[in-house]
């Protein structure tokens, strides 16, 4: 999990999001997509898709180890 958090910390950033202006694209809280950074919580796979659209990659890097 700890690649996760970094990897999408990187690409939020790169793209210029906040985690609260990002999570508001999403549509989720700010503090459930903080723990989606901090590596506590996964993020469905209808959250993910849309998450993965937003940052131009493919979902499935979600749920990769």
């Amino acid at each position: 999990m700890i690649l996760l958090k970094k990897w999408l910390k990187i690409k939020r950033e790169e793209l210029g999001y906040t985690q609260e202006s990002f999570a508001k694209k999403v549509g989720i809280a700010k503090t459930t997509y903080s723990s989606y950074e901090q590596g506590h919580r996964n993020p469905t796979v209808q959250t993910a898709k849309k998450m993965a659209k937003i940052l131009n990659v493919s979902w499935t890097l979600f749920f990769e180890e």
